[in-house]
């Protein structure tokens, strides 16, 4: 079916000739990643101020400091692990005459700074319309030549094409590593990925590039180690092209795979549940809050390298507790630790009986900082998976449930009466189960009570609006009463037409305040952008009659080009 998508070519993308395993690509050409310009050092009447005195810095110190002025008003500058690790990095970068004053965090004052760029922002808010379009012609300028590849005969779009900029890490939820020093990324410190007969791009003057590649089995044209976690980073296609199309179109044709035999799995791993090996019996309860909890698996990290975040092959006995009776129901699991991004899963599950039983066998005689499931690992488990099914991870079944809970949430939510606001609402529902489920959460936004506030406003104005609106008809009636004439009846009808409006756009205010509400603190994108299958979604548009783009932006709708293009109104996951 994906022979159908039209791509930007022109053609049937998705028909061309498929080409050997692995080999992703036969021509890639591309100009390299768009580098963020040097610092601008501060004009000479913007001071930092050291123990109340004006204090002129080195360039590279300086730097440093505007990135924690910018950051003054925010709350991650108030957190002492922040604040411990920029000055330690900080200091690091100082000249040794600056490291002999600047000892003490408490003594610098930014606020100087924080201004000037509070004010730099401002001002670009404010500019006339001719300026702010001369910025964005410049901009379109950059993304022209950088922003495009060419692979295998077609204009395709880059994702991220420019290079992160220096500044602090922020990190999710409780990161240990906040407030250290990300560093600029150079051409020194980048690998180019290219085809050999491209014209290889040119690395900025006087530098050079720390490898060029011609690596076909691989979609990245760039990719450099950062500096805070010592990860890889990639410059990538953007999600509208035709590779990551079809990337995504296999990765939910898995999980729709994975419905076929599900059944099955679940028989296994409850009968595992009675093994005589210990290890069978830890990867069935541990497959079943996979499955049932939709938990990561968690991966074998070194020690000390990262945040103390596990997943569910690395539990330890100290995040759970078990309770045999818990608010009025059975064999409760309550579960408490930091997963992904340091973001904390706290949940209380009834599980069955003989999942409960044995937890308590292996929890037995161990110390809180123990392994749950001493016996498994990911790798023990993920052979087990692929021995299963073909393609079967721990995150195929976080696809699968996700998916499924949303198809089902939907038939189970969506009123056919309802109108368009009221199905949205209803569709938000839906996303916020798997959400859920997924434990996406988010803080709740600085701007929500303001928001919030805004739109109770409106909602009272409307009311009183409703409020008058019922008076004028109930005049109209009384006048239409004693004179009986045709002027007065069509006055009435006027009246309650006017009345009807009033009321639909008082009970939509109503619904976006309750969706509002109900989602301060649920990120919603993360499992729309990653784990629902997008076909679900567009079916469920085309049978109520809501327009794509109320549930998908601009950049979301090229991103699942593929699925609004392939799924009819019946389209089952």
């Amino acid at each position: 079916p994906l022979g159908l998508w039209m791509g930007s070519g022109g053609c049937a993308r998705w028909e061309e000739e498929k080409k050997e395993d692995g080999v992703k690509w036969m021509q890639l050409e591309h100009r390299g990643p768009y580098f963020v310009p040097p610092y601008e050092p501060l004009p000479e009447d913007v001071q930092f101020y050291y123990d109340g005195k004006p204090l002129k810095l080195s360039l590279a110190t300086e730097e440093i400091a505007t990135f924690y002025a910018k950051m003054l008003d925010h709350e991650y500058t108030t957190k002492e692990i922040f604040q411990n690790n920029f000055f330690h990095d900080w200091r690091k970068e100082m000249t040794s005459e600056e490291q002999e004053i600047i000892k003490d965090l408490d003594k610098c004052d930014f606020r100087e700074i924080h201004k000037y760029f509070v004010e730099k922002n401002e001002a670009r808010k404010a500019l006339p319309k001719e300026e702010k379009q001369k910025l964005k012609e410049e901009a379109d300028k950059i993304q022209e030549e950088y922003g495009y590849c060419v692979l295998d005969g077609h204009r395709e779009k880059i994702g991220n094409f420019k290079t992160e900029p220096p500044g602090l890490f922020r990190g999710r939820g409780e990161h240990p590593k906040m407030g250290m020093l990300k560093k600029r990324i150079m051409p020194e410190d980048v690998i180019i990925n290219c085809s050999r007969d491209s014209k290889i791009p040119e690395p900025p003057e006087g530098h050079r590039w720390k490898e060029v590649r011609f690596d076909n089995t691989v979609t990245w044209l760039a990719s450099w180690t950062e500096n805070i976690q010592n990860t890889l980073k990639y410059i990538m296609l953007n999600p509208s092209s035709k590779l990551k199309g079809e990337k995504d179109w296999q990765k939910y044709e898995v999980a729709r795979r994975l419905k076929d035999v599900v059944h099955k799995i679940r028989a296994q791993y409850r009968k595992d549940w009675k093994s005589k090996e210990i290890k069978k019996r830890q990867r069935a309860v541990a497959l079943y809050f996979i499955d049932k909890l939709a938990l990561r698996a968690g991966n074998e990290k070194e020690e000390g390298e990262t945040a103390d975040t596990v997943g569910c092959c690395s539990l330890r006995v100290e995040h759970i507790q078990l309770h045999p009776q818990l608010d009025g129901q059975e064999h409760v699991v309550e579960f408490d630790f930091l997963g992904k991004d340091s973001i904390r899963y706290y949940n209380k599950v009834s599980v069955e009986k003989p999942v409960f039983k044995n937890l308590q066998l292996f929890m037995k005689n161990k110390d809180p900082t123990d392994d749950l499931f001493d016996q498994l690992t990911t790798n023990f488990l993920n052979k087990h998976l692929q021995h299963l099914m073909d393609g079967l991870t721990a995150k195929v079944f976080r696809t699968y449930n996700a998916s499924i809970t949303l198809q089902e949430q939907l038939k189970a939510l969506t009123n056919p009466e309802d109108n368009v606001a009221g199905k949205l609402l209803s569709y938000n529902r839906a996303n916020r189960a798997v959400a859920i489920l997924c434990n996406h959460q988010r803080s709740i936004p600085k701007t929500f009570a303001k928001s919030m506030q805004v739109l109770q406003e409106k909602i009272d104005a409307k009311k009183k609006q409703v409020e008058e609106a019922q008076e004028e008809v109930k005049k109209a009636e009384d006048e239409y009463e004693d004179t009986k004439d045709a002027k007065a009846e069509a006055n009435v009808e006027k009246k309650k037409k006017l009345l009807k409006r009033l009321e639909e756009q008082l009970a939509k205010l109503n619904v976006q305040a309750t969706d509002k509400e109900e989602n301060k603190q649920i990120a919603l994108g993360t499992s729309k952008l990653n784990y629902l299958d997008p076909r679900i979604s567009v079916a469920w548009c085309k049978k109520f009659g809501i327009p794509i783009e109320r549930i998908y932006n601009k950049t979301q709708r090229e991103k699942f080009a593929w699925a609004i293009d392939m799924a009819g109104e019946d389209f089952e996951f």
